[in-house]
């Protein structure tokens, strides 16, 4: 019987994200949609899956179609102002009344533990409070909201006791003040102050849409990857335009706001794909939008640290004879060469410079990209980066030795060089067996082509 080699790949794939994620806060925020949906069974599976990894989790739900369906029930009036309903008293106990049967059918759906199902021996304990503290939001645009009403403060102390223990934390879409009122607020509002207020590793926000996507008329693309600069532009240009989709005009300026105050990323993804919430924090590429304060990508010195994910990048490539085969020992003695290019915490990309300061050159050695990054340009932004760098330091010489890669440096600007061309140091230590082929840059604005 054959192992199961794409099972076996997949899993030595996700090995990091267990590991990066083990006792990181995770807040999930999700409409009464999302629990109305046939999928929410499996949603809690994953939920299930998460805290069995170790993942610390906040879930906010709300319960907006159950209020308006209460609501519409009793021939109850229903109106907005800016998104935001008008809760009156009578209006207030329908809001009780709709979270609390959604709350409960949450902690029943948690609850569950047959056997020869994702949750068997599960034992989640889940956790609900008065950890939101709320205050009205008052008058706007002329009309008293009466008991809507926003954050004010989160009892962070409280919850993270709580999820040290173990549990599972589970806050729905209200919030009480000092004074004993309780309050309906919005889930987004919820779920961004709670994950600000505990310096959350991730805020999630699952909604219709697979995420942020490109304002083109003809056809929708979606943006993988957004920084908080980017995610305020899109919001201008979306909000001038008319952009019709609620959810992410809804939930993405509550995703800025998160990161710009601490949160490190924020994801929009679709609750309508099966498994979302795993493929977007278990895989590199991801299946929604990911929102963070800073660019995700950095060039950056090599450290110690970073020998074993080097060696993986460079151990296949040494092996196909494309590079010269380096030991640990000697990375470790010549780690102050290279440069790393991180991607989202993780090393995709390699490459090495040599100085020969006496002839003002240097050698680009080592350049390796992750498989799955080759066709994304990380090759080229790395060389970019490294010849910028060699100017930088003073040098005016860029030279690569190759065995099957010549038309990939042609094509960025190398051009053929003899051997009696290289430093004589480099001379006297080419590799005749290899034949390696010799080509190198000017960095200058003009070099022959």
């Amino acid at each position: 019987m054959q192992p199961d080699t794409n099972f076996i790949t997949w899993f030595r794939a996700v090995t990091p994200y267990i590991q990066l994620f083990r006792n990181k806060i995770f807040v999930i925020a999700f409409g009464g949609d999302v629990v109305a949906d046939e999928k929410f069974v499996s949603l809690v599976h994953d939920f299930n899956l998460l805290a069995s990894l170790g993942i610390r989790l906040v879930l906010v739900h709300g319960a907006r179609p159950q209020i308006e369906s209460r609501l519409q029930a009793d021939a109850h009036e229903i109106s907005y102002v800016q998104g935001m309903r008008v809760t009156d008293a009578n209006a207030l106990q329908y809001v009780k009344e709709a979270v609390g049967r959604v709350r409960s059918e949450i902690e029943a759906r948690l609850s569950m533990g047959l056997p020869n199902s994702p949750m068997a021996n599960a034992a989640i304990k889940v956790v609900s409070g008065n950890f939101v503290t709320a205050r009205p939001i008052g008058v706007v645009d002329g009309i008293d909201l009466q008991y809507t009403g926003e954050v004010r403060r989160i009892n962070a102390s409280a919850i993270h006791e709580q999820l040290a223990q173990g549990n599972v934390v589970l806050l729905s879409s209200l919030g009480y003040s000092p004074t004993g009122e309780t309050f309906n607020l919005t889930l987004e509002n919820i779920a961004a102050e709670v994950a600000i207020a505990l310096q959350a590793n991730k805020l999630v926000f699952l909604m219709s849409k697979p995420g942020v996507c490109q304002l083109l008329k003809a056809e929708e693309t979606l943006l993988r990857e957004l920084t908080v600069k980017q995610g305020k532009t899109w919001l201008k240009h979306a909000t001038e335009s008319g952009y019709p989709d609620e959810d992410t005009l809804l939930y993405l300026p509550w995703a800025l706001q998160a990161c710009e105050r601490g949160v490190a990323r924020a994801h929009l993804i679709s609750h309508h794909i099966d498994g979302a919430l795993l493929l977007e924090l278990f895989s590199h590429e991801g299946v929604g939008s990911m929102i963070t304060r800073d660019p995700l990508q950095v060039i950056r010195q090599a450290k110690i640290e970073d020998i074993g994910a080097i060696l993986q990048l460079i151990e296949p490539l040494e092996n196909s004879g494309i590079l010269v085969r380096r030991s640990r020992e000697l990375l470790e003695m010549e780690i102050g060469h290279f440069m790393v290019l991180e991607h989202d915490q993780m090393i995709i990309a390699c490459a090495a410079l040599y100085p020969f300061p006496d002839e003002s050159a240097c050698e680009l050695a080592c350049l390796a990209v992750h498989p799955d990054q080759r066709e994304a340009g990380i090759g080229r932004t790395l060389i970019d980066y490294l010849e910028q760098h060699a100017r930088q330091q003073g040098f005016n010489r860029l030279f690569v030795l190759t065995t099957r890669t010549a038309h990939w440096f042609l094509e960025r600007g190398f051009y053929p060089a003899a051997l009696d061309q290289l430093p004589h140091p480099r001379q006297q230590l080419y590799n005749y067996q290899r034949r390696s082929k010799v080509f190198q840059k000017t960095l200058t604005a003009n070099h022959p082509k």
